[in-house]
Parts: C-alpha cells; structure tokens; sequence
C-alpha cells in the first residue's frame, strides 16, 4: 500500500516535471518572440561563475543558511542580473536543488504528515498568487520589495544567531485545530514572500518554533515547501519572461552538486562564522537595492540650439 510519504514524493515529482516542461515549451516561445540578446531568451551555457554562485548559495543552504539573500548579494555584486528580473530568477534556477534538498530532509526527519502537507499546500498557493504580482513590478518597486525583505532576512538570521530561536518551540511533531490554522494561514504568506526573493528558512522557523513544534520539524516543512511553491512560481516567471536564462541555468547545474555534497560531507564546518558573513553581505546587498530605488535619476544633458537667423527679405 502506498504511503503517505511515498505519495508526497510522487506529487513532488510530478510539480519537478511539469516545471521542466513549462521551462522547455516557454522557452521555445521566447525565442521565437523576443530578441536573441533578450535575457529570457538568451542563447549559449551559463558562465562558470553562475555555475559556481549556484554551488556555493546551495552547498550553505543544504546547511539551513538560506540561498535566496546570498545569491541576490552576489548577483548584485558582479552586476549578472538586472534588478527587475532577481526574484524570477531566484525562483527558475533554485528550483531544483530545492526538490533534491525536500526529498533528503522529508526522508530522514519525522514529522506529522497532516501538518506538513497542510503547510506545504499552503505555501503553494501563496506562492501562485505571489508570482504573478512580482512577475509584472518595475524595476524600481522590485528594488524596495526586496531591499526591505533582505533586511527582514538578515533580522530573522541575526535572531538565529543570538539563539533567540532556541528559546522558542517544543518537542511537537505536528499541531492540530486552531494551531494548524495559523500555521496553514502564515506559510501561505511566506510562500507570496517567497516569489519577491525572501527566503521562507528562517521566518518558517520561527512559525514552527512559535507553534510548540520542535525546530527539526521546520527542515521538511521549510525544505517542502519550497520544493512545491518554487515550480509554481517559477513557471509564472518563465510565463511573463521575467527572469534571466543563463543566470537560472548556472544556478540549477551548480547548485545540485552543492546541496550533495553539503548534505554528506560537510556537517562539521563552523557554521556560524559564516552566518555572520551571510548578515554583512545581506545587509550591504539590502542598502544598496534601497539607495538604488530612492536614488534620483541624473537630469538628461541639454544642448542649447541656437534656431538659424530668420531669412532676409529680398528687395526686387
């Protein structure tokens, strides 16, 4: 008889394929319709520095450091992505690595199977919704939404590191009644939260915390959840060409090697020194997105035309 798990897996599997299919036949489209220097439709492999940033921002958020803040940080730094299209980008090439991380954390760690499907649901649909909102911003409005949503990850992060998620939570594998309610009904905001680039680790951890469930239980909710609402939201994306190809390509390729070979080998690197290196840079990524938004665009060069003299009237 199929369990409940084993299903979980095969629905996951089938959100995966329909994903790659939208991504294949959309592109197809794009081609076709926008300029081959487009960055939705831009042709050739991703560089191997889009390669490498996908394997390092998955190798640490295997670890539960997040990828999301860390790659915008990057991306903004080499100047890779334009603003505009980050979210939708974030969404298209974390995509995979994401499903490959849930498959792992849903194997190895017990939690209650109504909860976590309930949550996960959730997260989906707000992640549906959310999507198609972002997917149609300017560049100006995507720079505020996710300015502010860095600084409220490096807030979340900091929390983490001054153990202030410690202090919270229970020994709780699953909730019922009112308790699911809230968290059916604060997963589906931070799936939404998701499609503007803020990651759901760190926040889904305090919702879990706050609800009595123990903190383990937040790595299959957090690590599901993602797994299902990121092709959802990703295929809107892909829809309205708001994402850069070879950026998401590079993130995908790099990134599934990374959550490998972090879930195997690494547990034992000093991971709190590096969450403090993952505030400053997020912290820096967030100012820099704000005085972009607010910075006040530079008066257009003027030429002063001097009109030609009048022509002179000509005596018969």
């Amino acid at each position: 008889m199929l369990t409940s798990k084993a299903a979980l897996f095969i629905a996951l599997g089938v959100f995966f394929a329909v994903y790659l299919v939208a991504w294949v036949v959309y592109l197809g489209r794009a081609r076709r319709r926008l300029r081959e220097d487009d960055p939705a439709a831009e042709r050739g492999a991703p560089t191997l520095l889009h390669i490498a940033i996908g394997f390092v921002t998955n190798f640490f958020d295997t670890l539960g450091i997040g990828s999301f803040a860390t790659t915008t940080s990057m991306f903004r730094f080499w100047k890779l992505v334009p603003d505009r299209l980050i979210p939708g980008t974030l969404n298209v090439g974390h995509t995979a690595p994401t499903v490959v991380q849930a498959f792992i954390y849903i194997s190895i760690v017990t939690a209650d199977m109504t909860t976590l499907v309930a949550m996960i649901a959730a997260s989906v649909v707000g992640a549906w919704l959310g999507a198609g909102v972002v997917a149609g911003w300017s560049r100006r409005k995507v720079q505020i939404g996710m300015g502010v949503a860095l600084l409220v990850a490096a807030t979340l992060m900091l929390a983490t590191q001054l153990g202030i998620l410690a202090r919270l939570g229970g020994e709780a594998i699953g909730v019922q009644g009112t308790r699911l309610g809230i968290g059916v009904g604060g997963n589906l905001m931070l799936g939404a939260l998701m499609t503007l680039g803020i990651g759901l680790y760190a926040p889904c951890m305090i919702l879990v915390s706050m609800l009595g469930m123990s903190p383990k239980v937040a790595f299959p909710i957090m690590m599901g959840s993602c797994a299902f609402l990121m092709p959802v939201g990703s295929v809107r994306f892909i829809r309205k060409d708001a994402y850069a190809l070879r950026p998401a390509l590079g993130l995908a390729v790099g990134g599934v090697p990374g959550v490998l070979l972090a879930a195997k080998f690494f547990s034992w690197l000093p991971i709190e020194m590096v969450r403090w290196l993952v505030i400053v840079v997020v912290i820096y990524a967030a100012v820099t997105l704000l005085r972009a938004a607010f910075e006040k665009p530079k008066p257009a060069s003027t030429v002063t035309v001097t009109p030609p003299p009048p022509p002179r009237s000509v005596v018969p």
